[in-house]
């Protein structure tokens, strides 16, 4: 009995943990795409690869987290212009740049530009499959007089850096068309693992910022709400009832709905569940009622007196910290409590 008690216990934090943790995925998946981070940050990349610094010798890539939020979403957009056009016929690298003009960049785009869709008159994608960039150079070499070897002369005339891999993947080739091709997938491939680290670490303190909003925000109380779900049995019943822990949960609801009308007690407890109620102290609140229109209440009050008091600050700091782990974290941790296998 005391097992179940906090075996319950555990289902209800987990529960709640994890729809606060894909409020927080949810919320940071909306800053991304608002701002196309992404797909900045792939063609930042680009750019100081094909290209090198920009006309002011600034690298297109940020370095910092401040200039992650800052400068690339707001300052310098690298991606390039949008356009609907399908690609030129061949692919003609100029015999020197104008670091104005991003030739090499542009001139990517323009190899697989087939796959875009405008976004704000700019390119809008974000993943570049390795197979895809590879091909885009073996084009740019096919319209080379010298193939290859032009093309790397002609890259080390406009000082890209691109040169320098694409120098050691012909040379690891032995000259080899179809290993150079393979050599460059797998490097490009490695670079976008590499770029995805960057990005993940980078978008880390987005989860974080945002993680301590949605904790903020709710009052959100691990500590108040771990003890109202192990003293209030008919409570802890609903959530556990919710996750489908079968009909002995509603033994308590049974019991505290004996002495009153038994239907409308009952509909107003389960309509009033751990995994709506934990949402109670919000800024602002929506009530479902069982019949009616939903209604929105101001609680502002209430919420700032939360934010207040120092004693929920335990609790709030126990909330955030859980909100870190992320909604996989949980959604897993879920999965081996209540026994859902995942599917394969």
């Amino acid at each position: 009995m005391v097992l179940s008690v906090y075996v319950d216990l555990a289902l209800g934090l987990v529960i709640s943990f994890l729809l606060l943790s894909l409020l927080v995925s949810g919320l940071n998946e909306a800053f991304v795409r608002l701002l196309s981070i992404r797909s900045k940050f792939l063609w930042a990349y680009l750019r100081d690869t094909m290209d090198g610094v920009d006309a002011k010798g600034r690298s297109w890539l940020p370095a910092t987290v401040r200039e992650v939020f800052t400068a690339l979403p707001f300052a310098r957009d690298p991606r390039p212009a949008h356009s609907d056009q399908p690609a030129p016929v061949e692919a003609e690298v100029p015999a020197h740049e104008d670091k104005a003009e991003d030739a090499m960049t542009n001139l990517l785009y323009q190899r697989v530009r087939e796959i875009d869709h405008p976004k704000t008159g700019r390119t809008s994608i974000a993943n570049l499959p390795p197979g895809r960039f590879a091909g885009a150079v073996m084009e740019m070499a096919a319209g080379e007089d010298g193939g290859v070897e032009a093309l790397l002369e002609k890259l080390k005339a406009m000082k890209s850096p691109l040169y320098g891999h694409l120098k050691g993947a012909w040379e690891g080739a032995q000259r080899d068309l179809d290993r150079f091709r393979q050599g460059v997938e797998t490097w490009f491939d490695g670079e976008m693992q590499r770029l995805s680290m960057l990005y993940k670490r980078y978008v880390k303190w987005v989860v974080a910022v945002l993680g301590l909003f949605v904790t903020l925000l709710f009052t959100m109380d691990g500590l108040e709400y771990g003890k109202t779900l192990l003293l209030d049995n008919a409570f802890r019943a609903s959530v556990t009832a919710v996750a489908g822990s079968g009909s002995d949960a509603y033994d308590e609801l049974k019991e505290r709905c004996e002495q009153t009308d038994p239907v409308a007690c009952m509909t107003d407890t389960l309509s009033q569940p751990a995994l709506v109620k934990m949402f109670d102290h919000a800024l602002v609140s929506v009530t479902i009622p069982a019949g009616g229109d939903p209604s929105v209440h101001w609680n502002g009050g209430v919420w700032w007196s939360r934010i207040t008091t120092l004693s929920h600050w335990p609790g709030y700091l126990l909330t955030y910290v859980a909100l870190l782990f992320g909604a996989p974290f949980w959604w897993d941790l879920f999965r081996r409590i209540t026994g859902i296998k995942s599917r394969r």
